[in-house]
C-alpha cells in the first residue's frame, strides 16, 4: 500500500456521524425551522415518544417528537395528516440517520398523497371491485403460484411454510419488483402470466415495510390485475396493522406471507387423518345399515306369513265366509222388503178392479165397443150389454121412449 500523504487523515464510523452532527447543528437556520409534509408510519413509543415519517411527492424524512412535547399536541397525529411542524435537524449516531427532532405540530389537513388514495379507493369501490363474490380456496391445490420478490424474505417464509404443511406441493415462484418505479408493472406482468400455469391459488405479498414501500400495492394497475387473475388470490401485503387496496380487492387477505402460505394448502398429515376419519365413518356407516337390512329380512323371514303360509289362506277363507253369509242375509233382507212391498200393491190393485165390485151383485151396462153408458147415454132404439158378475153378457135392446121419460126394454 502506497504511504499515506501527511494531509489526509482516517476516519472511523463514529468520529465521521459525530462530525457531520456538528456540522449539521453548527448550522443556526436548522437548528429551528419549520417544515411542511404528509405524516406516515405514525407509532407512539410505550415511553410516550411519537415516531413517523414526514413526505412529500419528492422525499422523505425521518422524525422524532419526544413526549413532553408530544404531550402539547391538541390532536392525534394519523398517517395521512398534512402537518406543520417545528423542530431541528440532526443526526442519529447509532445509525447515522439524519431526522427531525419535533417539538411543535400544527395540523393542516389531509395530505395529497392520502387525498388521492381515497379518491381511487372510493372510485374502485363505485366500480364494484371490492365487492364482487369472493372464490373460495381450493381444498388440496395442485399448485401455489407466489407472486413476490425472489430474494425477500417472503419467499423463503412461504416455501418453508408449504413444504413444512404439505411436502412436495409444487411452488411456481413469479418473481418481481415489489418497490420502486417499476414494480407495479413488473407485478402486473406476473400476474397476467398466472393463467397460463397449473395453479389452483396465487399468493401476491412482500414482507413488512414502510407504508411507503407498500405503496406499489396500492397502484391501480396492480389492483385490476388481481381482479383479473382466474383462480383466487391471497394478499400477503406487509403487516397485519396496514391495508392496502390489493387486501380489499383479494379473494382472501392474509396478515403476513406465511400466514398466506398456510391458508393455501393444508397439512398433509392432517389430510390424512380427515381422510383415516372419513373411511372410518363409511364403513361405521355401511355396516350399521347391512345390520339393520339383516335384522329388516330377518323379521320378515320370521314373519308369519313365510312360516306358515297357509295359516294366512285360512285367515282369508274365514274372511271370505264371513263376507258371504254378510251377503245372504243382506239378499234376504232385501227380497222381504220386496215382497212386503209387493203384496201391498197388489192388494190396492185387487181394490180398484171393476169385477170385485160386480161380485157384490153390480152390473153395468155399455155399448158394442165395451164403453161404460149411464142412464142419460141410453138411446132409444139401440142395443146395449150387460154385463154380470160371472162374465155373462146380455143383449139389451131398448125401445123408444114412453110419454113418462122411461125406456122400456126387452132381451
Amino acid at each position: 500500500m502506497a504511504e499515506k500523504k501527511a494531509s489526509e487523515q482516517t476516519w472511523t464510523v463514529s468520529s465521521l456521524v459525530a462530525a457531520i452532527r456538528m456540522t449539521i447543528e453548527a448550522v443556526p437556520a436548522w437548528q429551528d425551522l419549520v417544515v411542511a409534509g404528509e405524516l406516515s408510519g405514525v407509532k407512539r413509543h410505550s415511553s410516550g415518544h411519537w415516531y413517523f415519517t414526514l413526505k412529500d411527492d419528492q422525499a422523505q424524512l425521518r422524525a422524532v417528537m419526544f413526549r413532553r412535547d408530544a404531550m402539547r399536541v391538541r390532536f392525534v397525529p394519523q398517517d395521512g395528516m398534512a402537518v406543520l411542524v417545528r423542530g431541528r435537524i440532526g443526526v442519529f449516531e447509532r445509525d447515522g440517520q439524519t431526522q427531525i427532532y419535533v417539538h411543535a405540530m400544527q395540523e393542516i389537513g389531509a395530505g395529497a398523497a392520502y387525498l388521492a388514495l381515497e379518491q381511487l379507493k372510493q372510485r374502485l369501490y363505485a366500480e364494484g371491485l371490492f365487492s364482487r363474490p369472493k372464490r373460495r380456496l381450493p381444498r388440496l391445490p395442485r399448485a401455489v403460484g407466489v407472486v413476490t420478490s425472489p430474494s425477500g424474505a417472503a419467499r423463503h417464509d412461504v416455501e418453508t411454510v408449504i413444504e413444512r404443511r404439505f411436502a412436495g406441493m409444487r411452488v411456481v415462484l413469479y418473481p418481481v419488483l415489489v418497490q420502486g418505479g417499476r414494480a407495479a408493472a413488473s407485478i402486473v406482468d406476473a400476474l397476467e402470466r398466472v393463467s397460463a400455469e397449473a395453479v389452483d391459488v396465487v399468493i401476491v405479498g412482500r414482507g413488512g415495510g414502510s407504508r411507503e414501500d407498500l405503496n406499489v400495492f396500492n397502484d391501480e394497475a396492480v389492483v385490476r390485475a388481481m381482479v383479473k387473475v382466474p383462480v383466487p388470490v391471497i394478499s400477503a401485503v406487509g403487516h397485519e396493522i396496514d391495508t392496502t387496496l390489493s387486501d380489499l380487492v383479494a379473494d382472501v387477505r392474509a396478515a403476513t406471507p406465511s400466514a398466506a402460505a398456510e391458508l393455501a394448502v393444508p397439512e398433509k398429515e392432517r389430510l390424512r387423518d380427515d381422510i383415516a376419519n372419513l373411511g372410518r365413518r363409511a364403513r361405521q356407516a355401511l355396516s350399521r345399515r347391512l345390520q339393520f337390512e339383516r335384522e329388516r329380512i330377518a323379521g320378515w323371514v320370521s314373519h308369519g306369513i313365510l312360516t306358515q303360509p297357509l295359516t294366512l289362506v285360512e285367515r282369508r277363507r274365514v274372511q271370505l265366509d264371513r263376507l258371504d253369509e254378510r251377503v245372504e242375509r243382506r239378499l234376504e233382507r232385501m227380497l222381504a222388503t220386496e215382497r212386503g212391498r209387493l203384496d201391498r200393491v197388489s192388494v190396492q190393485l185387487s181394490g180398484l178392479n171393476p169385477r170385485r165390485v160386480l161380485e157384490r151383485g153390480y152390473t153395468y151396462v155399455s155399448d158394442d165397443n165395451g164403453r161404460p153408458m149411464g142412464y142419460s147415454d141410453v138411446q132409444g132404439g139401440q142395443s146395449y150389454l150387460i154385463h154380470w158378475y160371472n162374465g155373462k153378457r146380455w143383449m139389451l135392446a131398448v125401445e123408444e121412449a114412453s110419454d113418462d121419460g122411461k125406456h122400456d126394454g126387452g132381451q
